[in-house]
This record gives C-alpha cells, structure tokens and sequence, in this order.
C-alpha cells in the first residue's frame, strides 16, 4: 500500500478511537482518512466511497442527538438537567482523568434532578434515563464510525 493509503487508514483508525475517546473529533477523522484517500486516489469510484462515507456521517449525526435527545424527553430529563450534568462532566473529565467525564455527567444529572424534586426516588430514575440516552448516543456514533470505516476499507481494497 502506498504512504497515502496508509496515513488515510490510520486517520480513520485515530477517528474510530477518537470516538470513544472525546478529546479527538472522532465521526471527523475518519471522514477526514476517507477525504484524503478519495483526493490522492482520484478516481471516480473513491469519490463514490466519498460521497457514502459523507453521507453515513451526516446520517449518524442527526441519529446521534435525534434519539438520545427523544428518549430523555420521554423519561421526564429536562435541558437543563443535561447542561448540568455536561458541565461536571468537563470539569470532572479534568479532576479525574479517564472516568471523571462520566462521573461528573452522572453527579451532576442526579443532583440537578434531587434539586428539581428534592427526593432520591424521583431524581435516581430521571439519571438512569439520561445515561441510557448517552450510551444510545455513543452506540450510534461508534456504529457510524464502523460503517464509515467499513466502507472506506472496501473502497481501498477494491481499487488496491
């Protein structure tokens, strides 16, 4: 394989871990492997690939905040609750590297919820939904991302 080919692989590679990871745009770097092999392959059939990357992405974006952002509706989470638990996620994610993020979401979903309802019965089932709603996100983005890298690989292989 050529230096291209390899370097556009490890973008979608470093994509694919980025989205389990979220310091790295992980959905971007795997189109962005996809762009840099459809611009030195240029052929129309990497332009295809292209396209149905382009379109995979755009697909599981929509998907990934659509559903998620449904799910908590129904199960009672509001907005504000959300922006709370995001905001001691960031801060968690620095105090405790690695599970802070999520410990943070988790702290900060419940104790907006216990404010809101001011009893541990109703706040705890609102939290359970919210994270439902974001492991939904993360599965949907992880699946985009193994189609996007999916169809790039078979576009590789086939123009190998």
């Amino acid at each position: 394989m050529d230096p291209v080919t390899l370097l556009a692989g490890a973008l979608v590679a470093l994509g694919l871990l980025g989205i389990v990871i979220p310091l790295l745009p992980g959905l971007f770097l795997v189109w962005a492997g996809a762009l840099v092999w459809a611009l030195h392959v240029h052929v129309a059939a990497g332009w295809t690939v292209l396209v149905l990357v382009s379109a995979l992405a755009v697909l599981g974006v929509v998907l990934k905040y659509a559903l998620p952002g449904r799910r908590m509706r129904t199960g009672g989470v509001r907005t504000s609750t959300i922006v709370a638990g995001i905001a001691l996620g960031v801060a968690g994610f620095f105090v405790v590297p690695v599970v802070g993020g999520v410990l943070g979401f988790v702290a900060g979903t419940y104790l907006a919820e216990l404010a809101r309802h001011r009893r541990h019965d109703a706040a705890w089932p609102a939290t359970v939904s919210a994270l439902k709603a974001i492991g939904l996100s993360l599965g949907i983005e992880l699946a985009t991302g193994f189609a996007m890298a999916t169809t790039w690989l078979v576009g590789a292989f086939a123009l190998a």
